[in-house]
């Protein structure tokens, strides 16, 4: 049976009393005396691949309604069910897709590979976006003393990057690398010609644009070749022409950088679905089941662009797909 003594309760009484005493006469609770800062922390995360440090300096993300035909092979319904199961769904209708650019040290070069939205995009979203140089500045990283950059494809979340807000070039000395095939693809103008679709005229003209401003200074790249040290090329075709990912080893550690094999997460979950983006929906299907058998089984993790931040994952198979299970956040290198 509990028991309660004369002395606990003049003393419950008195640590209510003292507790009455600072509240306002009308008994509320006192005002908060600091306002929330409304501010998020700067967005990048350094983990090592052997004697390789990788920084992720996030871009932010896009928030928006998914249109008609966002997976081509699939009704609205079935969308908003597999976004929902993968806990990537914001609201009904919903996508919020995010950009993860990242920065490798060798030790001997210091080396981006893909850019982002753009300077330009930061203004135009409040914020949402475009803050991958605010975050590389923000991890000590100096976007002047990059020397190589390192493009997979040319659509516009990964090359806008190149140019600062007002069109020059965003890393003053460094050599651009872009996939051969991508470059002949996009500069082509009997292809250009060929586009019906606004979206795809808007691609090959963003293209031109990024490419003029640099005055077209880049150097091509081929599939299979190491193209600076520790960074080899990969043909990973479909989702565009020239799509490239990248394998970065050091030692016995080595990390797939995917670019846009997949998208979210979803479509790791779910590799038959065919994104909108995909130029070639079969082959962008092949690639990304190869892609993903080959990861599985040699237990190689991948650096996905349109991952969570730090978009950092294991790979599984499953009995439908692949399933992705990101790597905890580490303190320390």
């Amino acid at each position: 049976m509990l028991e309660v003594s004369r002395r606990s309760l003049l003393a419950g009484s008195a640590a209510v009393t003292a507790a009455s005493a600072l509240l306002p006469m009308n008994g509320a609770p006192a005002a908060a005396q600091t306002p929330p800062v409304g501010t998020q922390n700067a967005g990048w995360y350094r983990y090592k691949v052997g004697t390789h440090e990788v920084t992720v300096a996030t871009d932010g993300v896009n928030r928006i309604k998914f249109p008609d035909g966002f997976v081509a092979n699939k009704s609205r319904d079935e969308v908003n069910a597999g976004l929902a199961a993968a806990f990537l769904q914001p609201a009904p209708d919903m996508i919020a897709i995010p950009y993860s650019p990242i920065a490798v040290n060798t030790g001997s070069k210091l080396i981006v590979i893909d850019t982002g939205t753009g300077q330009a995009n930061f203004d135009r979203t409040k914020g949402a976006a475009g803050q991958f140089h605010g975050n590389l500045k923000a991890s000590g990283i100096d976007a002047a003393q990059v020397d190589t950059v390192i493009i997979s494809h040319f659509h516009g979340d990964h090359i806008n990057g190149l140019l600062t807000a007002d069109n020059k070039p965003a890393f003053a000395k460094a050599e651009i690398l872009v996939p051969a095939a991508e470059w002949k693809y996009f500069m082509d103008d009997a292809e250009m010609g060929k586009q019906s679709s606004d979206r795809m005229k808007g691609v090959f003209s963003n293209a031109r644009r990024v490419f003029d401003a640099l005055g077209r200074k880049v150097t091509p790249y081929e599939p299979g070749k190491e193209i600076a040290p520790g960074i080899t090329s990969v043909e990973s075709y479909g989702h565009t022409p020239g799509h490239n990912s990248h394998i970065i080893s050091s030692g016995n550690s080595k990390v797939f950088v995917q670019a846009d094999v997949t998208n979210m997460p979803v479509f790791v979950r779910n590799p038959g679905w065919h994104l909108m983006f995909d130029q070639d929906a079969n082959a962008a299907e092949a690639t990304r089941r190869k892609v993903y058998d080959m990861l599985a089984s040699e237990r190689m993790m991948v650096q996905g662009f349109h991952y969570p931040f730090p978009a950092l994952a294991h790979i599984e198979k499953t009995s439908t797909g692949y399933r992705e299970t990101m790597v905890p956040w580490s303190p320390t290198l």
